[in-house]
């Protein structure tokens, strides 16, 4: 192990110092009485207190763990140094859960996860694409042992497991932190199986993670800004499935930007589905309010580049097996069990290459 002020793991830097550093001055403004008269930033600035000190309190443990470790394998026989392998392991897998511990930041990040996949231009070929990523995000909650509830679902007629739109709520352990770096654009290029020809098809599926923020999380909607409307569900069913009008339709027009349009469609309650609605149009907002953010950061340091919110992440190259992420570089030669929902390592490398673009600011 390196110097615990520039410990390495897992690809990225643990920089113990400079998380003291800001451990020292998160407890300088926590100690400033001036500070609670702001309770939601008093908030914030606690949280990330709370884990800074857990991460610097548990390396500094391992770190006098590795001395002791050192010291008996100076010592130690062959055998001896054998049996000690476990225990050097185990310093290694704690150290790789602390420094993974790093890279959650946002005060969101251990909320639930509002996942949406809508297929781009392409008819068949791309709702059959927004099917397989959402089967695909699926897939990934099952295997963390997350809960998914379906709440707007839109099937293709025309591709057995296709949608139009899809949304769904991810609840687990940092979901909305492990999720959220999967927005974006997703590529898919194959060999279709819609083709009589056989020919190469290239398809886009755009995804959307917000957070599930509760009334807690004050997000100001202004009532006369919004039109409510109801309308019969166009569930997979049939008509006759459905025979009340339970789906619900909001449109908000708050300010000068363009409207924002949410529809919850897959609950019978219409009470129901407006709640759920109203929870997305929050994430919404939210997001729009991030974006301003990181548009003012960036004047301020002189960049010109605009914020590609929608730009390509990630393509899927079926006939020639890989999946690349244009971000971090990550590739996997497995499509078959990425699409299973095996994207851990794709989300982890997100999730540092996120870690290194917020430490430009």
């Amino acid at each position: 192990m390196r110097s615990s002020n520039d410990s390495t793991h897992s690809g990225g830097t643990f920089d113990l110092a400079g998380r003291e550093s800001r451990l020292e001055q998160l407890d300088s403004f926590l100690n400033d009485p001036g500070l609670w008269n702001d309770p939601d930033r008093a908030k914030v600035l606690t949280q990330e207190a709370t884990r800074l000190r857990r991460v610097v309190e548990g390396f500094r443990t391992l770190e006098n763990d590795v001395e002791g470790l050192q010291e008996l394998l100076a010592i130690a026989s062959d055998e001896e140094q054998g049996e000690l392998a476990s225990e050097q392991a185990r310093i290694e897998g704690e150290l790789g859960t602390l420094y993974r511990e790093t890279l959650f930041y946002g005060a969101h990040d251990i909320r639930p996860a509002i996942v949406t996949v809508k297929p781009g231009a392409g008819g068949t070929e791309s709702s059959d694409w927004a099917g397989m990523l959402l089967r695909m995000y699926r897939r990934f909650a099952e295997r963390q042992g997350f809960g998914v509830e379906i709440i707007d679902l839109v099937p293709n007629g025309d591709a057995p497991g296709g949608v139009d739109h899809a949304q769904m709520i991810v609840r687990g352990d940092r979901a909305f932190g492990l999720l959220n770096v999967e927005g974006g654009v997703h590529r898919l290029v194959r060999v279709s199986p819609f083709d009589s020809q056989k020919r190469r098809h290239t398809s886009f599926a755009s995804v959307e993670v917000l957070p599930e923020l509760d009334d807690r999380i004050q997000i100001d909607i202004d009532p006369k800004v919004l039109r409510v409307d109801v309308f019969r569900s166009s569930g997979p069913g049939g008509q006759s499935v459905n025979t009340t009008d339970s789906a619900v339709r909001i449109v908000y027009r708050g300010g000068t930007e363009d409207e924002v349009v949410v529809t919850c469609q897959d609950g019978k309650s219409q009470i129901k589905n407006r709640e759920r609605a109203m929870t997305v149009l929050r994430g919404r907002l939210w997001e729009r309010e991030e974006r301003r953010r990181l548009e003012e950061q960036m004047r301020a340091r002189g960049e010109q580049k605009a914020i590609e919110w929608g730009s390509q992440v990630r393509s899927y190259v079926l006939d020639k097996r890989y999946v690349k992420d244009h971000r971090t570089g990550e590739m996997r030669h497995d499509p078959d069990r990425v699409l299973d929902g095996d994207i851990g390592s794709l989300i982890w490398a997100g999730l540092e290459w996120r870690a290194r673009e917020r430490s430009r600011d």
